[in-house]
C-alpha cells in the first residue's frame, strides 16, 4: 500500500472513494473491465461494516427470486431494476463462491458463508480487490471532489493532495452505525457539484412508542413469534403489513417486524411530523375472530369457572395477558362464566390487533440502515453515473436507496457497486483510447 504524500501527477483511470461492500465491488469491477484503478478508504481497513454484519456472519444476499427481492427494497427499488438484472443476487452467490466461499441458505431466503464468520467474507473481498490489480489508500480521508465544467477531474485529500482521475466512484456510505465510518461524508461533496440531497433519515431501526405499558417497562422483554404487524396512520390507513418476530422493549419495539416497519414509519412522519401512528399487532394470525370466538364459547361451556385472564395466559406471555385483560376493562378474577360476549369480542380483537401507539423511530446513528442520500433522479440507473457531473458515479447507501436487512440491502451495495465499476471503467477507458 502506498500513500500519497503530494498531488499525483498521472491520472488515474477509475478511483473509488469508500472501502465497504458498495466500493469494493467497484474496484473490483473496475479493475476486471482493465481500468488502472485506485481505492481509497479513510479508515485503518477495509469492509469494517461488513465485518459486523448479519450478527458478525455477513449476511451476503437472499436467495428469493428477483421479483420478490425486489419488494424488499421500499427504498426507490425501481431505481434498481437494471443494476440488479445486470449483476443479480444468483450473481452475488457465484461471485463468493468463485473465491473458494462456501454458501447455505437459511431462513428467510437468506445466504450466510458456511463458516458463519464475516470475516470469511472481508477477508476474500479484500484479497480479490488486490488480485484483480487495485491499489489501496487506507488511512486517507477524502476532502472532496474535483469537477471542472461539469465533468469529473478526481478527488480533493484531506492531506492537502490531489488525484486526477477520469472517472469516480462515491461508495462512502450513509450515516447509520457512525463507528465504522459511515458519517455521510459524501453529501456535501455532491451538493456543491449541484446535486440534490434527500435528508437522510433512519430505517431498520427499532420503533419508538409513549404507551403507558412501555414506559412503565411492563411488557419489556416479551418477544412475539410468528406475529402480524400492520402500521395504520390517523385515519386508519394501512402504510404496510410485515411478518415475523417482534420485541417489546423499554422503549417501544423491535426485532425483524419493528425493523421492517421503520421505513414506513420514518416516511410518513417525515411526510408530516405530527402524525399519529400506530402498530396493530396481530398475535395469532392463523386464527380468525370467528375462530376465536368459537373458541371462547366452547371453553366458557366446558370450564365455566376458569377465570378469562387464565386463559389469555395459555394464548400469551403472562404479562401481555395482563395488559390484554386490563385494556378490554375486564376484572382480573373474572371468570368465564360472568363474562359477556362484548368483553369476550374485545379480547379477540386485541388478540387479532392489539393497538401499540408509535412516536418515531431511535435516531439515525442507532440505525443499521440509512434513508435518503443522493437523488436518485440525478443519477441514470442504467450506469449509475451523475447526470450533472460527467464521470461522476454513485455506490450503494451513499444514494437515497435503501431496503430491507436480511441480505437485501447488501445485494443493493454488491449490484450497484458492480455496475458503477464497470460504467465508470468503460467511460474512462474511452476517454484514455
Amino acid at each position: 500500500m502506498s500513500l500519497p504524500s503530494a498531488s499525483s501527477a498521472s491520472v488515474r483511470d477509475v478511483v473509488v472513494v469508500g472501502g465497504g461492500p458498495a466500493g469494493l465491488m467497484a474496484a473490483i469491477a473496475a479493475c476486471e473491465a482493465g481500468a488502472d484503478t485506485l481505492l481509497i478508504e479513510k479508515g485503518h481497513r477495509l469492509g469494517r461494516k461488513l465485518g459486523i454484519s448479519g450478527g458478525g456472519r455477513c449476511n451476503v444476499t437472499n436467495a428469493k427470486p428477483l421479483p420478490e427481492l425486489m419488494k424488499n427494497i421500499p427504498g426507490n427499488g425501481r431505481f434498481l431494476y437494471s443494476a440488479l438484472h445486470r449483476f443479480s443476487n444468483e450473481d452475488v452467490r457465484r461471485f463468493f463462491e468463485s473465491l473458494g466461499i462456501r454458501l447455505k441458505v437459511e431462513d428467510r431466503g437468506r445466504v450466510f458463508p458456511v463458516s458463519d464468520k464475516a470475516e470469511t467474507v472481508v477477508k476474500a473481498l479484500v484479497n480479490k480487490v488486490y488480485d484483480a490489480g487495485a491499489e489501496v489508500w487506507e488511512d486517507c480521508p477524502v476532502s472532496g471532489l474535483l469537477a471542472e465544467d461539469g465533468e469529473i477531474r478526481g478527488v480533493r485529500l484531506r492531506s492537502g493532495g490531489e488525484v486526477r482521475a477520469r472517472s469516480v466512484v462515491v461508495a462512502t456510505g450513509g450515516c447509520s452505525v457512525p463507528k465504522t465510518g459511515s458519517t455521510g461524508d459524501a453529501y456535501p461533496w455532491a451538493r456543491r457539484l449541484g446535486h440534490t440531497i434527500v435528508d437522510p433519515y433512519p430505517t431498520e431501526v427499532p420503533l419508538t412508542s409513549d404507551e403507558p405499558f412501555i414506559r412503565e417497562r411492563r411488557l419489556q422483554g416479551i418477544s412475539l413469534r410468528g406475529i402480524t404487524a400492520t402500521v395504520r396512520d390517523g385515519r386508519g390507513k394501512r402504510l404496510t403489513e410485515e411478518q415475523g418476530d417482534l420485541l417489546f422493549t423499554h422503549f417501544g419495539l423491535s426485532g425483524p417486524v419493528a425493523l421492517r416497519c421503520s421505513h414506513y414509519v420514518s416516511t410518513a412522519r417525515r411526510r408530516a411530523p405530527g402524525v399519529a401512528l400506530t402498530v396493530e399487532i396481530d398475535t395469532l394470525p392463523a386464527r380468525s375472530m370467528a375462530d376465536l370466538m368459537s373458541d371462547w364459547a366452547d371453553r366458557r361451556q366446558a370450564e365455566p369457572r376458569r377465570r378469562v385472564r387464565t386463559v389469555m395466559e395459555s394464548l400469551l406471555p403472562d404479562r401481555l395477558a395482563e395488559v390484554m385483560v386490563e385494556r378490554a376493562g375486564i376484572p382480573a378474577d373474572q371468570v368465564l362464566a360472568n363474562a359477556r360476549n362484548a368483553d369476550l369480542e374485545r379480547l379477540a380483537r386485541l388478540l387479532k390487533a392489539f393497538p401499540v401507539r408509535v412516536t418515531g423511530t431511535l435516531p439515525l446513528a442507532q440505525a443499521t440502515v440509512t434513508g435518503g442520500g443522493v437523488s436518485v433522479k440525478e443519477i441514470d440507473p442504467r450506469t449509475m453515473e451523475s447526470k450533472i457531473c460527467r464521470g461522476l458515479f454513485f455506490a450503494g447507501e451513499v444514494m437515497d436507496v435503501h431496503a430491507h436487512t436480511g441480505g437485501y440491502n447488501i445485494t443493493v451495495a454488491f449490484s450497484t457497486g458492480h455496475l458503477a465499476g464497470t460504467c465508470a471503467a468503460g467511460r474512462a477507458l474511452s476517454l484514455r483510447a
